[in-house]
């Protein structure tokens, strides 16, 4: 296996996913793309309405690899496999804060858009 990719514009950085289309449209994903190497997130909201056990943060276990590369200027392609056998790959626009991409499980495909805000 190759060494995985994980751009400096990416790793160790926090970073909300506000999705506009797809199965999650309407709600705010926080991403953790920690220095490791690995990947957790919740679900913004959830934390905002500040519910004890009302997130639905990633749970301990699903602490997945990702991988971030440049694909063009202010681009960046990322992608994880969650152990849930979930897959996000989504194409992040740093110029107009867009981002456009897939979330698939062995059984669904999903086209998602959205923006992003790096915290």
């Amino acid at each position: 296996m190759t060494d995985i990719e994980r751009a400096t514009e990416i790793r160790g950085k926090t970073i909300r996913f506000i999705w506009t289309d797809g199965p999650t449209k309407g709600k705010t994903h926080e991403h953790v793309f920690h220095p490791d190497g690995t990947v957790t997130w919740s679900d913004a909201d959830a934390a905002k309405a500040d519910k004890p056990g009302s997130a639905a943060a990633s749970p301990a276990k699903e602490r997945p690899p990702y991988a971030a590369t440049r694909a063009a200027d202010q681009v960046y392609l990322v992608s994880y496999l969650a152990p849930s056998g979930y897959t996000l790959t989504v194409a992040l626009n740093f110029r107009d804060k867009q981002l456009v991409g897939f979330a698939s499980s062995a059984k669904d495909w999903h086209p998602v858009r959205g923006t992003f805000q790096v915290r």
